[in-house]
C-alpha cells in the first residue's frame, strides 16, 4: 500500500468473496475483514483521506465482474493485482492494471498464515500486523480458524 501511496495514488481496497465467511479459506465476514484492515491503516497512521475500502460479493461470472465491481466502487483508471485472472478480466475491461513488489509470498500469504493458526504455532503473531493479531484474539477470531478448517500442509 506504501508503494500506491508513494506514487501519489489514491488507493481503493477491495475485499473479495465478502459474502463468505466461516469456511476454510475465508474464516471471516466481509465486516471483520473490514475492520481488520481499518484497525491496521490507523495503526499504521496511513492517510485514511486516500483510502477507500469496500466489500465485494462474488458473482462468479467472469466476464460481468470488472462492471459489477465498477457498481460498487468510486471511479479508477487503474488496478494494482498479483492474481494473473484479476488482472486479465481488468485489462479485458479496458483498465490499466500494474504491480508492486511483493513480500516474501509465501511466508506471508494468508493460507499459510491460517495454517500456522490451525497448527497452533504462534509464529503467526509475528506475520501478522499487531493491531490485527490483537483484534483477532480480542474477538476469538483464532478459535474460529481452528474450528471451520483443517490444515492442508504439513507442520
Amino acid at each position: 500500500m506504501t508503494q500506491i501511496l508513494a506514487k501519489k495514488e489514491d488507493i481503493i481496497m477491495v475485499i473479495g468473496s465478502s459474502q463468505y465467511s466461516h469456511t476454510p479459506d475465508n474464516p471471516f465476514t466481509g465486516g471483520e475483514r473490514l475492520m481488520l484492515i481499518k484497525s491496521v491503516l490507523l495503526d499504521e497512521k496511513l492517510p485514511l483521506d486516500r483510502i477507500t475500502v469496500v466489500p465485494l460479493s462474488d458473482i462468479n461470472i467472469h466476464p460481468l465482474w470488472v462492471s459489477h465491481m465498477r457498481s460498487f466502487v468510486p471511479y479508477f483508471d487503474k488496478a494494482y493485482s498479483h492474481n494473473p485472472l484479476v488482472k486479465r478480466l481488468l485489462e479485458e475491461g479496458g483498465i490499466k492494471t500494474d504491480s508492486t513488489k511483493l513480500l516474501e509470498r509465501s511466508q506471508y500469504s494468508a493460507s499459510h498464515i491460517r495454517d500456522l493458526i490451525r497448527w497452533g504455532n504462534a509464529e503467526w503473531e509475528t506475520l501478522v500486523p499487531k493491531a490485527a493479531v490483537a483484534l483477532i484474539k480480542k474477538h476469538k477470531l483464532d478459535e474460529r480458524i481452528r474450528e471451520v478448517g483443517e490444515s492442508r500442509t504439513k507442520r
